[in-house]
């Protein structure tokens, strides 16, 4: 039975403009078994999991359970859990750990202070190593088991103390995905070949393209025009370019008509010596039609299709 993720890989659906979209990420140890919705289904206590979800919502704070990789034995010991909060706009983007035995704790902290950068003197600076989180909550879909525990414990990568699993990164069909903080980019079909590049270049300060869905901290739309000013340009610098507003527009479709028109963007994309472009970006539907889970009816997911990439005038310095 072919899975999602191979009917993604055999279309070649695109990957730009597909990652999860947060500015700040709050990811809590949690061992043992995960279900569908971690949150509330692992041994987290779901009445902390349900506030923790409540206090997120709206504030730009993404919160996620993680574990190191391995077996996970059904086990209910509650004792230190690392703590890891991560901010990923660029020119701001930075990782703070901490261990709490109470996770609830975690509520007192200003989720609204946290979205816009702020870490309130959260735990101390991460100074380790990049940190790679793979998808790996088999409960959601089978290909995040399947294609992401194997990625997670792979040899090769077992001498990376940052590499750890986490819940849900969206994007099933894009197995094995991952984030990789501090600047907040996420991966799809990586292999362990690939991920050591992309750690490598992290400790560097620059970002592999290649297989990228995204930078977390912008919208879709914003992460796929990123990604074309870098494809266009070379520019791998970490923190070189910024999104800075994405405007709705009309723009061509995609489906043959003549003069038929698409929901769109435009998209202004800044790099810091002042160069600035204007992307146009077109949202299309993927075909044909393919599961976006392992066991969905099949369906035609939205992609981000960059019709244009042009150079404006650049911003005063």
């Amino acid at each position: 039975m072919s899975t999602c993720a191979t009917a993604s890989r055999d279309l070649d659906e695109p990957l730009a403009g597909t990652a999860a979209t947060a500015r700040t990420w709050l990811l809590v140890e949690q061992p043992g078994p995960w279900g569908a919705k971690a949150l509330t289904s692992s041994h987290l206590d779901p009445v902390v999991g349900r506030a923790l979800e409540a206090a997120a919502e709206g504030t730009g704070v993404r919160v996620a359970l993680v574990r190191r990789p391995g077996r996970h034995a059904d086990h209910h010991a509650q004792g230190r859990r690392q703590v890891f909060l991560a901010h990923t706009t660029p020119g701001n983007a930075w990782v703070r750990g901490a261990t709490t035995e109470s996770p609830e704790n975690l509520l007192r902290l200003d989720f609204a202070a946290l979205g816009t950068g702020d870490h309130g003197d959260f735990g101390s600076p991460w100074t380790g190593d990049p940190l790679v989180f793979v998808c790996t909550n088999g409960k959601r879909d089978r290909c995040c088991a399947l294609l992401g525990r194997p990625l997670a414990s792979d040899p090769t990568l077992s001498a990376q103390a940052g590499v750890w699993e986490i819940t849900h990164l969206g994007g099933h069909r894009f197995s094995p995905t991952l984030l990789v903080l501090p600047y907040g980019y996420a991966y799809g079909r990586a292999s362990a070949a690939e991920v050591k590049q992309v750690i490598e270049a992290v400790r560097e300060g620059r970002v592999v393209s290649r297989g990228c869905r995204g930078n977390s901290a912008w919208d879709r739309p914003g992460q796929a025009a990123e990604l074309a000013v870098r494809e266009v340009t070379g520019e791998d610098g970490a923190d070189a370019l910024t999104v800075l507003r994405a405007r709705a527009a009309t723009v061509p479709a995609d489906d043959g008509t003549a003069g038929a028109q698409a929901p769109g963007w435009e998209v202004s994309v800044a790099h810091a010596d002042g160069r600035l472009w204007s992307v146009t970006v077109a949202q299309g539907a993927s075909r044909p039609p393919r599961p976006e889970s392992c066991g969905g009816a099949p369906g035609s997911p939205a992609r981000m299709d960059v019709l244009a990439v042009r150079e404006v005038p650049a911003l005063p310095l």
